[in-house]
């Protein structure tokens, strides 16, 4: 998370970040880190920032969010909870009999953002990790045939808001053994699409590629920020000889 940080400039002196939580290990991890990050933060970095923790209820089905915020309260930090309509919408608009992943991220993330800007924040962190990075460029690949994944920081005008990723240079299986060890509770996800998306199945290629070519997972790690040796076709600036 230091790394990312200091490298990408993700945290200042004075921000009020939003900490989008769903429950599952990933963003749970990330609140329980940037509540630790803070005190390294204003003894080695010299800035001091809040965190706001904010969950978004689906409402896709009950689902029981006291065990979480039991953990999180023990730790000092209190959970905000909203419930939402989000369900309904999508189930409004289904494609092929199955909720659009999509439309749901978009809605997700303006929810997050309405209640984190309720809240006086200028920032919301979201806990997209290395794997998620690498799996995105790989969906962009093969779906929309072109080379690119999300940034570790991005400033939306439109709500004058910026995300953040500080897992960014963080592996999933990190994060799996890190919740493990600090025993925190999970909530499992109620979404009816959990386990079968287009994004499982590229994660379950990858996984068979890292077996096979243990090396290349780093390797697909930095290949996401090595610009300097992109070489791709450039038909205007080629030497080709037309004929």
């Amino acid at each position: 998370m230091r790394k990312a940080d200091e490298e990408y400039d993700l945290i200042k002196d004075k921000d009020v970040i939003g900490v989008g939580i769903s429950g599952g290990k990933d963003s749970s991890l990330l609140l329980y880190c940037l509540n630790l990050y803070k005190h390294l933060a204003k003894n080695a970095l010299n800035k001091e920032y809040t965190i706001v923790p904010i969950h978004i209820d689906l409402n896709f089905g009950e689902q029981d969010f006291t065990i979480l915020q039991d953990y999180f309260k023990s730790e000092g930090i209190h959970i905000i909870y909203e419930s939402s309509k989000i369900a309904d919408i999508l189930k409004l608009n289904m494609r092929k009999e199955r909720i659009d992943c999509s439309l749901c991220s978009t809605l997700k993330k303006g929810a997050v953002i309405k209640t984190a800007k309720e809240h006086g924040c200028n920032k919301v962190a979201f806990a997209h990790h290395a794997d998620d990075a690498i799996e995105t460029m790989m969906l962009n690949v093969i779906y929309g045939a072109k080379l690119a994944t999300f940034d570790p920081i991005m400033h939306l005008s439109d709500s004058d808001i910026t995300f953040i990723r500080p897992f960014i240079y963080t592996f999933e299986n990190d994060i799996q053994k890190a919740v493990k060890q600090l025993e925190i509770p999970i909530i499992k996800s109620n979404c009816p699409n959990d386990g079968f998306t287009k994004r499982e199945d590229v994660k379950q290629l990858m996984h068979q590629i890292y077996h096979s070519y243990p090396g290349s997972k780093n390797n697909f790690l930095k290949a996401l920020h090595n610009k300097e040796q992109i070489n791709l076709f450039d038909l205007k600036n080629s030497n080709y000889d037309h004929e």
